[in-house]
């Protein structure tokens, strides 16, 4: 019960690793705050869970407004947010419009900006309303935040940009004593919906079958296989408790070896 006693807020949880990620905070006690642009999959996982289910689309400040409104209501101020919804579209660059470009960045990045301000607005510790410990806001990256990939340039810029987006504001939070910690978690290929996507779509462009295509991502990973959301919640679970107490502006990478190389 890692979580107990405390209010979490994940974006994009109809789905994935934001579906796992709930699981994962509901086994360990935390009241969940689900949202995503698909309302009725978060409600669905938010009546299975015991949590509040929300349509909210991650690119509107009026959205995010709203969000924390309801959630100190009717659960308090929140202890967690897990910033995770995204879009992995993925274009040649010479195929790519600026209209491309902003659409990915616009959910990617402006969109983990958002809630990190609406977040840390709402979580920091002031003199009026203490802190008896660190609040966890957690910003889902990619390993493609860290390295690159042709074809990817709006996606690999914008989970760059969530890269460095945390660490600045993990380091303003600890000197302002906000009591924030904030870090990022970058996973590999990871066997969600997106990348189920992807690899119908990469297939039909090479004219590989989806196994082939699916074993070839696989194989890009020292592992020899994709991660499962599970494991990426578990990353998350751990940058949420206590047991990260100690991490603040870390990316935490979960990428079966795909990095090292």
């Amino acid at each position: 019960m890692r979580l107990a006693g405390r209010t979490a807020i994940i974006t994009g949880a109809a789905a994935g690793i934001g579906a796992a990620t709930a699981r994962a905070f509901a086994r360990e006690g935390a009241t969940l705050v689900l949202t995503d642009i698909d309302g009725a999959g978060a409600a669905a996982l938010a009546a299975e869970l015991g949590g509040i289910g929300l349509t909210h689309d991650v690119r509107d400040e009026a959205a995010w407004a709203a969000v924390m409104a309801q959630t100190q209501d009717r659960c308090g101020r929140p202890d967690v947010l897990v910033n995770n919804a995204g879009i992995g579209p993925s274009k040649p660059l010479l195929d790519t419009t600026l209209d491309d470009f902003r659409a990915v960045t616009a959910i990617n990045l402006d969109g983990v900006f958002l809630g990190c301000r609406f977040g840390a607005a709402a979580m920091r510790a002031t003199p009026e309303v203490p802190r008896d410990r660190a609040a966890a806001i957690i910003n889902v990256s990619s390993i493609l935040g860290l390295v690159g990939m042709a074809g990817t340039a709006a996606y690999s810029a914008s989970k760059g940009g969530v890269r460095l987006l945390t660490k600045t504001i993990a380091i303003e939070a600890a000197s302002k004593g906000w009591m924030i910690r904030v870090n990022s978690v970058h996973p590999g290929f990871t066997w969600t919906p997106m990348v189920q996507e992807a690899v119908v779509r990469i297939s039909a462009q090479t004219g590989d079958g989806t196994e082939a295509t699916q074993a070839g991502i696989a194989g890009l990973h020292p592992l020899g296989r994709m991660g499962t959301p599970e494991e990426i919640a578990a990353a998350i679970l751990f940058l949420a408790s206590d047991e990260s107490s100690f991490m603040t502006g870390s990316e935490l990478v979960a990428d079966g070896g795909y990095t090292a190389i």
